[in-house]
């Protein structure tokens, strides 16, 4: 049996990073039903034609409203691409956004206000679920609230309700309470279409991975005097949580996943 194809959008900029270690790694969960090629887009402009079945799109640095004057318009032009194509064909293309991306998503749809916070979003935060992402398959088997990984500067808030509803998106999860703060809660999970769906957080990023680095001494030292102690603490904390970080690792990208996958390449069951 052929696999699925697999297209993983990196819009990292060429900065190391952990995301794109973590996507790959889900991904080669499920070896045996995909296969994948990884893209470039910043540093190399270069984008996924129609022929995948699947794409992820990363998190990544800086203004997502901005890029270099050309990639991000090659951007635009596949996302409108995968929206034309599933729009006139029953065999329909399944896209994730992450956090860079899905700021991205939104602001090209003209959706909602895409802006920058106050201060830098670090670390493990709780996410709450609407009722609209209750039965959602990128959800399942997730506690209301769950805790995910959030790291941006940016946000997207006060959505559009008429936009939304022409566009047939639902919001899916929203930022945690802060009734001590008067700012608006973010928006962290749209789902666009049945095979279209992006979350804000950081569902790819594995505790394990996450524990490693943020104990080196080095990146240590640096939360601590950027963000203090109790947040580096808490932090580690929720990391070493198996309910936690660990649970949404592997409940997001999976279910987005296992649907994309039960509908472009469900298994034969044979008589026997």
């Amino acid at each position: 049996m052929s696999r699925l194809r697999l297209a993983i959008l990196d819009l990292y900029n060429g900065i190391p990073n952990q995301g794109m270690r973590c996507i790959r790694e889900i991904v080669e969960q499920f070896s045996d039903r995909v296969e994948y090629d990884v893209f470039d887009v910043r540093v190399e402009h270069r984008l996924p034609d129609l022929s995948y079945d699947i794409y992820i799109s990363s998190g990544g640095p800086g203004d997502p409203r901005e890029g270099d004057g050309t990639w991000e318009g090659l951007w635009g032009a596949w996302f409108d691409s995968v929206r034309e194509h599933n729009a006139t064909q029953d065999r329909k293309k399944f896209v994730f956004f992450i956090c860079h991306s899905f700021q991205m998503a939104v602001h090209h749809l003209n959706m909602a206000d895409v802006t920058q916070r106050q201060g830098l979003s670090f670390g493990t935060f709780p996410m709450h679920i609407t009722a609209a992402g209750v039965e959602d398959p990128v959800f399942t088997g997730l506690e209301d609230p769950f805790t995910a990984a959030d790291f941006r500067r940016f946000q997207v808030i006060q959505p559009d309700p008429a936009r939304m509803e022409e566009l047939g998106a639902t919001i899916l999860a929203i930022e945690k309470e802060r009734p001590h703060v008067d700012l608006e809660r973010a928006t962290m999970a749209i789902r666009w279409t049945p095979e279209i769906v992006g979350t804000q957080f950081h569902p790819e990023a594995d505790a394990d991975g996450m524990l490693e680095h943020f104990s080196r001494p080095d990146i240590k030292s640096e939360v601590i005097a950027e963000h203090g102690r109790e947040k580096w603490l808490r932090l580690m904390a929720d990391l070493t949580d198996r309910t936690k970080i660990s649970h949404t690792h592997d409940s997001v990208i999976p279910g987005f996943l296992n649907r994309a996958i039960s509908v472009l390449a469900p298994r034969v069951e044979v008589a026997g």
